[in-house]
């Protein structure tokens, strides 16, 4: 009989294989997380086709542990000789010292490079965040027509007979006859596809980004991967999501993907001519009683001051039309605020007055996880 006591880790409860197993998959998941960023960081990843979509994730190579003798030649004796306790037997090396070496015979560091579809990742961030599953919003215009199968008829087309309930029928049939030959004409039964009304799974998701001269590199970095989780979110609920990418400075524009992250300006911030913009492609190309449509904004906070009045008007109807409008805000990465932007006080307050938007900070990796789970909490919610 094995006893195992009540502290002993979780894994030990498995086979020597399937530790290895477990200890691989977390390894690989580790490495996963950390090189993110760098994934990320590849041209048109979110508009591109998701089906077969790869990135390769360099991964350390993990042996069994084992004792293993010295080699005679750099290291004699076992400890002889005169000594005294705090003595340094050999001196340490810092991480930092290990400079170009010439080729040798020693042994180092071995890694190997795992192709892994960008699906699954999105799979295993979603596990481990627990997210909420989104819900369209429910209005009689965002009704489709479809057929659907209901009912059954003793006439139809041959890909529509229905085997089982033909042979139901007959078996009936012979039940109460003397002498039944097995299957006649009235025991046939087709399927019947019958036009009914079904709710839309079209989503249209608009991201718009502050490109003025306050924006850096590395806030642009965390915006895209911010970006791409939230699309990721909503791919998964909805059949089809359309995009579309919007940069605003004093003036806004629309861009490709490829050109939306690389766009930059020296001018001043003014956030209100995205919110229009971004109306205007609503108005346009995404009618709300047929999509369901998302709005997220990254800014570092900045605006005019003069424009604070005509952003909360184009963001109040913007919040009217769209399921959801999520704000970042970047700023926090280089410059430390006693009090909220201006913007962060115009989605808050939008926010209290009962519209669906929200708003959260945005300074490092664990912010984009933090910001993801809550988003999606309060995008389920209304």
């Amino acid at each position: 009989m094995i006893r195992i006591a009540a502290e002993a880790p979780w894994y030990e409860l498995f086979s020597r294989g399937a530790r290895d197993w477990l200890r691989h998959n977390q390894k690989v998941r580790e490495a996963v997380r950390d090189t993110l960023p760098e994934i990320l960081s590849g041209e048109d990843l979110m508009t591109g086709p998701s089906g077969n979509r790869s990135v390769l994730v360099p991964v350390k190579f993990l042996e069994h542990s084992r004792f293993r003798l010295a080699d005679p030649s750099a290291q004699q004796g076992a400890g002889q000789g005169r000594g005294q306790p705090g003595d340094v037997l050999a001196p340490g090396r810092e991480s930092g010292d290990a400079g170009a070496q010439s080729g040798g015979t020693e042994n180092g560091e071995i890694r190997f490079v795992v192709e892994m579809k960008l699906d699954e990742i999105i799979d295993w961030i979603w596990e481990e965040l627990k997210l909420p599953e989104l819900k369209p919003k429910r209005a009689s215009t965002m009704d489709e027509p479809d057929y659907v199968r209901e009912g059954w008829d003793k006439r139809g087309a041959r890909s529509r007979l229905d085997r089982r309930r033909t042979m139901k029928e007959a078996v009936k049939r012979r039940a109460i006859q003397e002498n039944p030959v097995a299957i006649v004409n009235d025991d046939l039964r087709f399927r019947q596809l019958v036009k009914r009304a079904t709710p839309s799974t079209n989503a249209a998701v608009i991201f718009a980004l502050d490109v003025s001269g306050s924006m850096d590199e590395a806030q642009r970095k965390l915006a895209k991967q911010f970006f791409f989780f939230a699309l990721q979110g909503i791919r998964r609920q909805y059949a089809k999501v359309e995009t579309v990418f919007l940069a605003h400075a004093a003036q806004a524009w629309e861009f490709d993907e490829s050109q939306f992250f690389q766009a930059s300006s020296s001018g001043g911030t003014v956030s209100s001519c995205a919110f229009r913009l971004a109306l205007d492609v609503i108005q346009k190309r995404y009618d709300p009683g047929r999509y369901n449509v998302y709005f997220f904004y990254a800014s570092d906070g900045e605006n005019a001051a003069e424009d604070r009045e005509p952003a909360t008007a184009a963001l109040k109807s913007l919040a009217g039309l769209a399921n959801y409008s999520g704000y970042v805000e970047t700023g926090g990465i280089a410059t430390f605020r006693p009090r909220e932007t201006q913007l962060a006080e115009v989605f808050n307050e939008l926010k209290r007055a009962g519209l669906p938007v929200g708003m959260s900070p945005l300074s490092s990796q664990e912010d984009v996880w933090r910001a993801i789970r809550e988003f999606f909490q309060q995008a389920e919610s209304p």
